[in-house]
């Protein structure tokens, strides 16, 4: 086990420095000048070719990302061109609170997801399942910002019952988890239908309720624990996605998190901040696959076989 999970962080390096080099190309290669955005549209040209070249935004593509992947090495991501702070304490500010919208929208998700996927599961083609059927559907067809603007209206201007933006209570938490939330249960909800009528096909479920073991028992000890691989996968997937797919939510509900600075950096062609930012949720993306990896062995003990080998 301990192999495996070096094995994983060694790769975790690899991707580190393949999004360092991706995400430094494609703003390489954006259009937009970042001395000229910090400086306005009143500055001469001879001021923005002094920033420039303080800046090294002079220098040629070769030498900007070695120059980057040297700071990289350090642990320097660099500072920002708006603040001038470094990028690391800005970025970490604003990090947890984009953790905890995920939190909150992954268990949203589960409780809503689960229980349904469940009961469609032990009663198929009855209206609970089509009902679930017809809740995952409209999760995942519903784009986000749409379904954003929906929720603000109903529970904050028409019935007045939630704030519409913010994060300085519990009640501001509210939408913006559901609006991520419901997204993630309409995958979440299809993999636990699927993955529990395929157990409950087996023969051991019919062998358990053969021996008059309570239907309770059945469903949960043994249904539900073997249908557990493929639905841990997906919530870890999709935790993993609210982490960069907050970007829309915490945009719309004005959250001050890392997706909304991702958002304002693009706009004042703040790179420094977009690339730390990315490669934050990259590595976290990969370190929760590799919990997710972990955590199989012990729902499977055959899989923690595998692993120590």
């Amino acid at each position: 086990m301990i192999k495996y999970i070096f094995k994983r962080l060694a790769s975790i390096i690899l991707v580190f420095f393949g999004v360092s080099l991706l995400i430094f190309t494609l703003l390489y290669f954006t259009p937009g000048d970042p001395a000229r955005m910090i400086l306005g549209d009143d500055a001469t040209e001879e001021q923005i070719e002094k920033l420039q070249e303080s800046m090294g935004l002079n220098d040629s593509y070769a030498e900007q990302y070695e120059s980057y992947v040297n700071k990289l090495i350090h642990g320097n991501f660099g500072v920002s061109y708006v603040t001038g702070r470094p990028v690391t304490g800005e970025i970490i500010s604003r990090y947890p609170t984009t953790i905890k919208l995920a939190v909150l929208s992954t268990f949203v998700a589960v409780l809503i997801a689960i229980p349904l996927g469940v009961l469609a599961a032990i009663y198929q083609n009855t209206f609970i399942d089509n009902l679930s059927r017809l809740i995952a559907l409209v999760g995942v067809s519903m784009p986000q910002f749409w379904q954003a603007i929906l929720l603000i209206l109903l529970f904050s201007i028409q019935l007045e019952w939630l704030p519409t933006s913010g994060s300085y209570g519990f009640e501001y938490w509210i939408l913006p988890s559901f609006t991520i939330g419901i997204h993630m249960a309409s995958t979440i909800l299809r993999i636990t239908r699927s993955s529990m009528l395929e157990v409950l096909q087996q023969d051991y479920i019919t062998t358990a309720r053969s021996k008059g073991t309570k239907e309770r028992i059945v469903i949960f000890r043994h249904a539900l624990k073997n249908a557990l691989i493929p639905i841990v996968t997906v919530v870890g997937i999709r935790f993993g996605t609210a982490l960069s797919g907050s970007v829309i939510a915490e945009s719309i509900f004005a959250i001050p998190g890392l997706g909304k600075l991702i958002v304002d950096s693009i706009k004042s062609r703040d790179y420094p901040i977009v690339q730390g930012s990315v490669l934050l949720i990259s590595v976290s993306y990969c370190l929760i696959n590799l919990f997710v990896d972990i955590l199989y062995a012990y729902i499977n003990p055959q899989i923690r076989e595998q692993l120590e080998e």
